[in-house]
């Protein structure tokens, strides 16, 4: 039987008790499988895998307009960010967790040639220093990348493809994410969701 979730193993532990304590940093380069579907029957969300197969993120969104908040939340139901879309001349996508970490996403309006690449931009704040940091998504077609304000990769996501049965594509709701060394995942499933709402995916 085909898996959808990686079969290359990260060698980092994630054990059960270490999950929910951990700080999600990457030591190393590390890839995740995102399935863009609920765990739920007949809601929207989808659901995150280790390269293990273990379950690490989840999100359910019961609002079928998907327009009021939806949650990211770990294997345990733990919320770790929510996300509200704003709606207006621009729309963006807000989300903040339990710390006062914000960030808002919204689309770079720039005329660019035809078949160039289109960006997102995220501004992350604190409630608590007031500090701002700039993010930016460049989607490149079915593949699309995660940089910080000095245009490092932070993460790059794309269709999922088998590597044993001749590059069999998993279609168009298997992603793959690959996360930098130093990266902490959790904030990049956070604009990865938060991307999915902009885009009507969740």
């Amino acid at each position: 039987m085909v898996q959808i979730h990686p079969v290359q193993a990260v060698p980092v532990n994630y054990g059960v008790g270490e999950v929910k304590s951990s700080s999600y940093v990457t030591m190393e380069q590390e890839s995740f499988t995102i399935w863009m579907r609920s765990l739920v029957y007949h809601s929207k969300g989808c659901a995150v895998f280790d390269s293990k197969g273990n379950l690490l993120y989840r999100v359910d969104n019961y609002d079928s307009k998907s327009c009021g908040e939806v949650y990211l939340m770990d294997l345990y139901g733990e919320v770790l960010f929510e996300f509200q879309q704003r709606f207006g001349l621009f729309r963006s996508c807000e989300g903040c967790n339990s710390t006062g970490t914000r960030f808002r996403l919204r689309k770079n309006f720039k005329i660019s040639p035809r078949g160039s690449s289109s960006s997102y931009k995220v501004v992350m704040e604190s409630c608590k220093d007031d500090q701002q940091s700039c993010y930016k998504i460049v989607n490149h077609g079915s593949v699309f990348t995660i940089e910080d304000g000095s245009g490092r990769l932070m993460a790059e996501v794309k269709r999922k493809q088998s590597n044993n049965i001749n590059g069999l594509d998993f279609g168009e709701d298997v992603l793959t994410m690959v996360v930098e060394p130093q990266v902490d995942h959790s904030f990049i499933m956070g604009i990865v969701i938060a991307y999915g709402l902009l885009k009507c995916k969740l």
